[in-house]
């Protein structure tokens, strides 16, 4: 019997699909979406999570450790990116003759069968621009579908299945996840090098992001960032609908407070319409005005913008308060790049606290050993740091590179190798009028939830 090679065949009601890393931020929803149309799932992780027992407690089997036997009676597999060839469960796929496929290659086919997707990529600022223009849409009623990188309390959940001819995607670059994709406007909020145990380099990357704005159609649109340098090279001779600070930009603030909180939005020389943000940063102007435009190609009217972008009070792991101790206000952020760091330091610099505290926990030994000089140098802007040791994610570390180098070149900062004993120290130090912010894309949150609630 003939194996069939292709995704479609398989993305039917009553198969039996198998996903590796069900557990991950995108593979969740995916999982939860598929069997909304009708197939069987069950998935695997390494580690039980809030994730998985979510899976099970809406009637997906997921089983804890990859193991071959995991995938018996599966039609095919569908893999994260960080699940490799060596995994147990992918070599008795492939073994027995049962296709694998991408997580991106599945929400791609997802997308195709909507009028309207709208992608957002870029190195920073993607939770939170998906969010937002899931404000709006929600707003404007139009029932969208939506796959977000974090939780959105809105949604109460990172991922929504609408009944309407919208899909809103937050896409990564990340081994070129986003060109399995199919956009109609397409966001790119900035372009810097980052993910370099995939990408050779910076001109690597924008090689990357010049591909996907390729894939959108004569008929959509590429909204990009007209201040970023990075970004505009990468389009260069493309057309795209531009978005900054600068009035040169197609879409742009005017009469911008000084808290970067309320403004009018200019698109293509007219008030589109004003905007009160209850976030902070200047960079959120720029997720906002990225939002904004999408809105505007999509004829969404500009009241339905501004209580869309009004309502907005964050994303979960993207500056959420957490909660007070000692007086000192715990805050935790997803930051795991010196780009996003900056703009955390930067709005937290506006928000009037004694002491800013900064618990780090780096993300891959190849990100902190490529951009090591960028983190100390934003490190060192704040009044404490202290460092938890790298989270690995899917790497080993093969560098021999530790938190405690950084820690060694900033004044001042501690290290420690545990997250109890971040915690401990966290204790011994929060006082009346500090803001104590736990930053990393890997579990440092849990530091503070457990200064808060031992």
């Amino acid at each position: 019997m003939a194996i069939h090679k292709r995704l479609d065949d398989y993305l039917v009601p009553g198969k039996h699909i198998h996903l590796i890393g069900i557990g991950g931020v995108s593979m969740r929803p995916l999982g939860l979406v598929l069997r909304g149309m009708g197939m069987t799932v069950t998935g695997s992780d390494m580690n039980s999570s809030v994730s998985t027992d979510e899976l099970m407690e809406k009637g997906i089997k997921v089983h804890i450790g990859h193991s071959a036997s995991n995938i018996e009676g599966a039609d095919c597999i569908i893999r994260t990116a960080a699940a490799h060839n060596d995994n147990p469960e992918i070599a008795a796929a492939r073994a027995m003759g049962i296709p694998v496929f991408e997580r991106a290659q599945a929400w791609g086919l997802i997308m195709r069968e909507y009028k309207n997707a709208i992608c957002i990529s870029g190195t920073h600022g993607k939770t939170t621009t998906t969010s937002m223009i899931t404000h709006i849409f929600m707003e404007a009623q139009c029932d969208p579908t939506v796959m977000l990188g974090g939780y959105l309390p809105l949604l109460k959940a990172g991922h929504r299945v609408g009944k309407g001819d919208t899909i809103i995607m937050e896409s990564c670059e990340y081994c070129d996840s986003f060109l399995n994709f199919y956009p109609t406007v397409a966001i790119i909020n900035n372009i810097e090098a980052d993910h370099l145990d995939y990408f050779k380099d910076l001109a690597a990357v924008e090689r990357s992001f010049r591909k996907f704005a390729g894939l959108v159609p004569k008929t959509g649109y590429v909204i990009a960032n007209g201040d970023d340098q990075n970004t505009v090279e990468t389009l260069a001779d493309l057309p795209f609908l531009s978005f900054g600070l600068d009035k040169k930009n197609d879409i742009h603030p005017k009469n911008l407070s000084e808290d970067y909180r309320s403004f009018d939005v200019i698109c293509c020389g007219r008030l589109y319409c004003h905007v009160n943000l209850n976030v902070y940063g200047k960079h959120n102007v720029y997720n906002a005005l990225a939002s904004a435009a999408a809105a505007y190609v999509m004829g969404i009217d500009a009241e339905t913008v501004s209580h869309g972008l009004s309502s907005f009070t964050g994303a979960g792991r993207r500056m959420e308060f957490k909660g007070t101790y000692n007086g000192a206000k715990v805050y935790d952020d997803y930051a795991h790049h010196p780009g996003e760091l900056k703009a955390l330091i930067d709005a937290v610099k506006t928000m009037d606290f004694k002491r800013i505290i900064v618990a780090f926990q780096p993300h891959t030994y190849t990100r902190t050993n490529a951009l090591f000089g960028d983190f100390v140098e934003q490190l060192r802007r704040v009044d404490v740091a202290v460092l938890a040791e790298i989270y690995a994610a899917r790497e080993s570390n093969k560098l021999g590179i530790s938190s405690r180098d950084l820690a060694e070149k900033i004044e001042g900062a501690v290290f420690f190798e545990t997250l109890p004993e971040v915690s401990a120290y966290l204790k011994t130090i929060a006082q009346e009028g500090d803001i104590i912010l736990t930053v990393g894309a890997g579990d440092i949150y849990k530091a503070g939830e457990l200064l808060l609630h031992p």
